[in-house]
């Protein structure tokens, strides 16, 4: 298996981790037919199936279980030596990939990489727009805006914000029930609360907790939930950044309840020339920035 084309592991492992050739398909950036053949190739090297398909996934058959662990210490030896070459270029150029939640990555990456682009025009970013956490350790991405109370250890960076949280509602909200101005005016109106991922929030913990029966809708995803308190539908409880003149800000939350903004990269990125200017840029535009 060590002399094995990489190409062929890299998609056994993109069929293992999506379930499918399609979904492994678009994870490497190529078509459907190339992960068949690969994954044809790979069962050849190997003397047997590796999948089977049950209720339309393929799943590890016993030979793939025993391939999955050697797959995954090739890959890891692989992605080692790759960050320790990229952690050698110091010439500003190339290719800066950023992974932003997706209100930060509508609102202000586009203008902060604009100004980015007018002074080093040959470090192209590329964004990806996710509320989920990209692998660092296999370069998915070089640099994470994340907002998080405790970066995870593996990853270096810095915080670059503080971002508080209020109530928000509509005009069209407060015709049918009027405005409260603090916590305790809540009683008798209509709550967002969330759901999925974002009811681990610690907002939303203390929303179930505190206000439960007055949530009459829910979202996993902030944006949207603003969108919900613009329509009418109630009253939400947002970060700052998504402020905006569609919803108006009625009391804020308190100290207990704010998030951290934190850039980070991997370790062996951190010296990474390209990386070292976008981190820098996006700190002082970050920092410079009134949520």
């Amino acid at each position: 298996m060590v002399s094995m084309d990489w190409n062929l592991i890299k998609s056994f492992l993109a069929i293992e981790r999506t379930g499918s050739l399609l979904a492994a398909a678009r994870q490497l950036g190529v078509n459907h037919s190339t992960v068949f053949r690969r994954l044809n190739a790979f069962e050849k090297e190997i003397g047997g199936r590796v999948f089977e398909r049950v209720n339309n996934r393929y799943e590890l058959t016993s030979i793939g279980i025993e391939m999955i662990a050697h797959a995954q210490r090739i890959e890891n030896s692989f992605d080692t030596i790759e960050r320790k070459i990229v952690g050698t270029d110091s010439n500003p150029k190339g290719v800066v990939k950023i992974t932003a939640p997706t209100n930060i990555a509508y609102r202000y990456l586009p203008r902060y990489i604009e100004k980015f682009n007018q002074i080093y025009p040959n470090i192209h970013i590329e964004l990806l727009v996710s509320n989920q956490e990209f692998n660092m350790t296999n370069r998915q991405a070089d640099i994470a805006v994340r907002a998080t109370p405790s970066p995870p250890e593996h990853l270096v960076g810095r915080q670059v914000s503080t971002i508080n949280w209020g109530a928000y509602a509509s005009r069209r909200y407060e015709i049918k029930l009027g405005l409260p101005t603090v916590v305790d005016d809540l009683h008798g109106h209509s709550l967002i609360g969330a759901t999925g991922a974002l009811r681990n929030l610690p907002v939303f913990t203390w929303l179930e907790k505190n206000w439960s029966q007055n949530i009459t809708a829910r979202c996993d995803e902030l944006v949207a939930m603003s969108y919900f308190a613009e329509a009418g539908q109630g009253i939400a409880f947002l970060p700052d950044d998504q402020t905006r003149s569609g919803i108006v800000r009625l009391f804020d939350l308190g100290l207990d309840h704010t998030s951290d903004l934190w850039l980070l990269t991997h370790p062996d990125l951190r010296n990474v020339e390209r990386i070292k200017l976008v981190m820098r840029h996006l700190s002082k535009a970050f920092m410079g920035e009134k949520f």
